[in-house]
């Protein structure tokens, strides 16, 4: 959540910036709203003063052994209004709470301007896609060859958009998530968690899910109020939630490997192919919980660890930075790491990596003790992909095909494939 004060201080300004990322600010509705708070909160005040002189007032008349039925009709009288008052006050309160909390995360400057992803920008490239002499399949065809992959059956268990693998493939998914895992926490000093894949409705809100993506989930049904992770980003920042936190104890790395669970709502016809877009998928995510003057130092950090995942599986990739209109609701600032896909002929996503400064801990009430001054303060927390392990299983498929349909593993994955160099036909 942004800063309501920054917001109540120039409402023009947030609305101009809102505007670049395509969120229409309802200025008028909020400028009213707060009039009326402000005038709320100065008659309860008030009224609350005036209450507590009356109270001192037949205190001393009580003692004094007066005739005190008039003041505590009066008193009374007090009570009924200052009861009104409050409940208006609340409900504008509440009203205004319900705006804030819709807001998008205010774009960091460096964000580029844009209405869609054609307008994100390409930062840099790593590698050049293999040029083949062979007409490339894509993860489909060569996992249904290979009879790995299997999304009839899977339709069959449970709907579209989902997926059986068997055998080598299966294995190679394991040996991707423990091999993003092993790096990241022996080279990149992150810790690993592991969390529930079920979370509450205050962890949700924490991060920015809910209320606005509440049809993105799966929720469950019954007396439990709880839904399936969209993310481990989830429940991983969620852990610093209502805390203060040490200035010694920052930065805290977690990385943590979990099942994604999206509904994909509003995507549907949208990349029914394969598994480029499931409803249950695998990520190993990386979370930072920083110092505000660390955030965007510590984003460029995070790309980082994630590219070097895609850099030692030898597989190509860009790095683009998200425009203005292509940012996800609670960042500040993104980067997308492409990987390229020869089946599709294209870059696609396989890696976000966000900070979203302090809207996420204003929302969770995440904080840190600032030793200059004593006080609490919101700490900034950042998370990136590292990597989406589906998409990076279809990258090396196929990246790594032949025209036999045979796929030759990346040397760094033998050690984690029992010795296996190459998943075979048959």
């Amino acid at each position: 959540m942004n800063d309501p004060k920054i917001l109540r201080a120039d409402l023009q300004k947030a609305y101009q910036i809102l505007k670049k990322r395509g969120f229409e600010l309802d200025i008028k509705k909020i400028a009213s709203l707060e009039e009326q708070r402000k005038e709320l909160q100065t008659k309860t005040q008030e009224l609350q003063n005036i209450r507590n002189e009356n109270a001192k007032k037949v205190g001393l008349a009580k003692a004094k052994g007066e005739d005190i039925s008039i003041m505590l009709t009066q008193t009374n009288k007090l009570g009924i209004e200052l009861e009104s008052q409050l409940t208006e006050l609340t409900k504008v309160q509440d009203e205004l709470q319900q705006i804030y909390t819709s807001i998008p995360n205010l774009p960091h400057e460096s964000v580029p301007e844009g209405t869609s992803e054609k307008d994100n920008h390409e930062i840099r490239r790593w590698s050049t896609p293999r040029q083949f002499n062979f007409i490339p399949k894509d993860h489909v065809d060569l996992g249904e060859q290979l009879g790995l992959m299997d999304f009839s059956v899977a339709a069959k268990i449970t709907g579209a958009r989902f997926v059986v693998l068997k055998g080598r493939l299966a294995q190679l998914q394991r040996a991707l998530a423990q091999f993003m895992l092993d790096v990241h926490t022996n080279e990149h000093g992150y810790q690993e968690v592991y969390v529930p894949y079920l979370v509450n409705a205050d962890s949700l809100f924490g991060t920015g899910n809910l209320p606005k993506f509440y049809a993105d989930l799966f929720h469950l049904a019954g007396e439990l109020k709880y839904s399936l992770i969209p993310t481990a980003e989830t429940p991983v920042t969620n852990l610093v939630r209502d805390e203060i936190l040490k200035a010694e104890d920052l930065p805290i790395k977690y990385v943590a490997h979990t099942p994604c669970f999206r509904s994909e709502a509003g995507s549907y016809g949208k990349d029914m192919r394969g598994m480029i877009r499931n409803h249950q998928f695998e990520k190993v995510e990386m979370v930072q919980i920083v110092k505000p003057e660390d955030s965007y130092q510590t984003l460029e950090t995070i790309t980082s660890n994630a590219e070097q995942i895609l850099q030692k599986l030898n597989l190509p990739y860009r790095v683009v930075a998200l425009c203005t209109g292509d940012l996800g609701f609670a960042s500040a600032k993104t980067y997308d790491l492409e990987v390229w896909l020869p089946g599709q002929d294209r870059y696609r996503e396989i890696s976000s990596c966000s900070n979203f400064e302090a809207f996420q801990a204003r929302r969770m009430q995440a904080r840190w003790r600032n030793p200059q001054t004593g006080k609490p303060e919101l700490v900034h927390t950042l998370n990136g992909s590292g990597l989406a392990v589906g998409r990076t299983l279809i990258a090396i498929m196929e990246n790594f095909q032949d025209e036999y349909g045979n796929i030759h593993l990346p040397e760094i994955l033998w050690q984690y494939m029992d010795g296996v160099k190459v998943i075979n036909r048959g």
